[in-house]
């Protein structure tokens, strides 16, 4: 991902957590229902979006990811009192094992 095309593969990790978007949240830490609401920059609980620069995306992907074609993109929903874990190897197993 923060090779030469690496968007290409974050498109790819991204399109992966979308199809286990339910399976995931009920792994990102209790009270999200009352966290991501869909106002104050955060997405819906029961979808799914990806957007660059949007803070009120399900995942974000920076303006300089963008624009260089590589980095990273940013998932906030795991709230602060997740399975560290757990969430980890989840969103491992599903962008890169997946």
């Amino acid at each position: 991902m923060r090779k030469e095309g690496g968007l290409d593969l974050i498109k790819k990790a991204i399109s992966k957590l979308e199809v286990k978007h339910k399976q995931h949240i009920a792994a990102y830490g209790e009270g999200n229902e009352r966290r991501l609401t869909g106002k104050h920059e955060t997405a819906g609980i029961n979808s799914f979006s990806w957007e660059v620069e949007n803070r009120g995306a399900s995942v974000r992907v920076g303006r300089d990811t963008e624009k260089e074609g590589k980095r990273y993109c940013e998932d906030p929903r795991p709230s602060s009192n997740i399975d560290l874990y757990l969430v980890t190897s989840m969103i491992a197993e599903t962008t890169i094992l997946g």
